[in-house]
Formats: structure tokens, C-alpha cells, sequence
């Protein structure tokens, strides 16, 4: 028995509405319940909500913001409810009707390409604002995707002539010469997610016509120095690596009509023992430069499978313990 308990009915215009909301086997409706004392089910075309006091306010805005994303066509995800469920308990959960609005790109087999989150929405719209943005956070964020996909759009749209990729070769120390090939052979195995997200864009064809045409380039961070590179959109990917003087460097090639993208996640630094990182450092000095755009996501705004929000989570809390 609910103390307090208030109801609250949340109507519905057919039974497919409700089968939405709950989820596969009442998945979603389950994880709800999990998170609130309340008893929640479906009659005839509502949704019923007994709940505490405490809750019923949170619980009425998640369903209303679940049931117009159902009703815009949306397919709700486990990732989705689990995401609206934490926005709703701050009753924020209406944030998440602009994420589904537009579509930032689509697919080269015409899928729209969609932010998932309210960090990526805020990552998206700082990009488009600034010269220089770092995307700092966690595997599975879409901080190198959604990099890309604003690259190849805006190469499309002719706002910039070509992308430039690269990234810090660590574990070869920068010195590419014992890899077999050419450069782009050389360069190929550190800058495979790069490509993952160019072939879902442009689709792998269009990205080989665009690579011999010099549309895209992709070059180790090495291969920056001495360099002005003017209407470029250039991504700096697991930046994290970099030393301060490879990130003031890469930072200095910024031309005019470029713009900048830098990502990595911090607490996945390979550097040599005592080596700092740059991205580290360049977070620090540039912080307070209005221009500069640094976006901090968080472990809330991965997008893989959820079990690995759950993993960031744990390794997190270790690291807090054991320092």
C-alpha cells in the first residue's frame, strides 16, 4: 500500500500506445517501477498512475514527453526510458521532445542521423557556433561520430573544401616507418573509427572517391606540423594522447574558414608514465577563452548498449574508492 497515494490517468488513443510505452514483455514499465513507489498499468485506453505524492509529478511528465515521442513515430529504446526516467526525476524530462526534432544528417542509405542526448544536443549546437570545440568524455558518447557527420555535412554544403582527420599514433610513438604501405595503409588501423563513421555518412564509395580526390584527408598528428590549414573542418580524435606540445601544435594549424574538433576521453590516457596529457592541460589554459567551446559529457550520455554506461559507473566508482 502507497502512502499518500495519488492517481493520475494518462489517456491513450489506441492499445498499440500502451504496448509502446511499457516496452517488449513490460520491459520499460518495469524499469519505471523499479525507480518509483508506484503502481502503474494499462485500462482500456489509459494508463493508470497510483503513486506517492512525492513521485506522481515526475511520473506524469515522463509518460506525457514518452507518449508524444510514440506519437511523432519514435521507437523507443531501453537507452531512451532509462535516459527520460533520470531527466524526468529533476523534471526535465520535456528537454528531451527537442532532441527528436531535427535531424543534424542522414545516412548514405537515407536513415535520419539523430543527437540521442542532451549532451550531444549541446555538443551539435557548440560546433556550429564555434571554431574550436573539445568533445571531452567517455567510449560511446558519439563524440567522433556526430564529429564526422557535421564534417561530411558541412563539406557537403560547401561551408569548408575539405575534412582532415588525425590522430596521435601512440602505441607506434608516432614513427610510422615499421608498418607495411603507404602512408594510408600505415595510418589506416589508428583511424578505423573515423572511418566507420565517414562509410555510415557517405557510404564507402563516396568516402574512396573523396580520399583520392583530397576531399578527405587522413594523416597522423606528425604529419600537422609546419602546416596553415584554411577552409578545413579537421577532427583531432583521441586527443587525450597527445602531449602538450603536440596539442599547442595541432591547435596553431587552425586557418581561415576552418574549424576544429577535438575528442578523447581522459581517463583512457596510453601516454609513457609521467608524460601529461595535452588535452588535460589544453582544458585547463583554454577554459575561459569565450571562443572555445569545451563540452564535458557524461557517463548518461553514452549511447551504446547499456551495460556500458554501467561499466563506466562501476570503473568510476572504483576510482573514487582506490583513488
Amino acid at each position: 500500500m502507497i502512502e499518500n497515494a495519488r492517481m493520475i490517468k494518462v489517456p491513450l488513443k489506441n492499445a498499440a500506445e500502451a504496448q509502446s510505452l511499457f516496452g517488449p514483455q513490460d520491459k520499460f514499465l518495469r524499469m519505471v517501477e523499479a525507480q518509483a513507489e508506484a503502481r502503474i498499468y494499462s485500462r482500456e485506453e489509459e494508463i493508470v498512475i497510483q503513486g506517492s505524492a512525492a513521485d506522481i509529478e515526475w511520473l506524469q511528465q515522463l509518460f506525457d514527453v514518452l507518449l508524444t515521442l510514440v506519437r511523432n513515430n519514435y521507437i523507443l529504446s531501453e537507452r531512451d526510458v532509462a535516459y527520460a526516467l533520470e531527466l524526468a526525476k529533476q523534471m526535465k524530462a520535456d528537454q528531451l521532445l527537442d532532441l527528436f526534432k531535427g535531424e543534424i544528417a542522414v545516412t548514405h542509405r537515407g536513415k535520419p542521423i539523430r543527437v540521442k542526448t542532451i549532451g550531444q544536443k549541446q555538443y551539435v549546437s557548440t560546433i556550429h557556433k564555434k571554431d574550436i570545440v573539445f568533445g571531452i568524455g567517455p567510449a560511446g558518447t558519439g563524440k567522433t561520430y556526430l564529429a564526422c557527420v557535421l564534417a561530411v555535412t558541412a563539406l557537403k554544403e560547401g561551408k569548408v573544401k575539405r575534412i582532415v582527420l588525425t590522430r596521435p599514433a601512440v602505441e607506434a610513438g608516432e614513427n610510422l616507418g615499421f608498418l607495411p604501405g603507404d602512408l594510408q595503409e600505415k595510418v589506416d588501423p589508428y583511424l578505423r573509427p573515423l572511418y566507420d563513421a565517414l562509410n555510415d555518412v557517405l557510404g564507402p564509395d563516396q568516402v574512396a572517391k573523396s580520399l583520392e580526390r583530397g576531399l578527405i584527408e587522413i594523416a597522423p598528428l606528425a604529419y600537422m606540423r609546419g602546416r596553415t590549414l584554411d577552409d578545413s573542418f579537421i577532427i583531432l580524435d583521441e586527443a587525450q594522447n597527445t602531449t602538450p606540445e603536440q596539442m599547442k601544435m595541432f591547435l596553431t594549424r587552425l586557418g581561415f574558414g576552418s574549424k576544429m574538433v577535438i575528442t578523447g576521453d581522459i581517463t583512457q590516457i596510453d601516454l609513457p608514465k609521467g608524460v601529461k596529457s595535452g588535452m588535460i592541460e589544453a582544458e585547463r589554459i583554454l577554459r575561459d577563452v569565450p571562443e572555445i567551446g569545451i563540452i564535458t559529457f557524461a557517463e548518461q550520455d553514452v549511447v551504446r548498449h547499456s551495460l556500458v554506461q554501467k561499466i563506466i559507473v562501476a570503473y568510476n566508482l572504483d576510482k573514487e574508492k582506490h583513488g
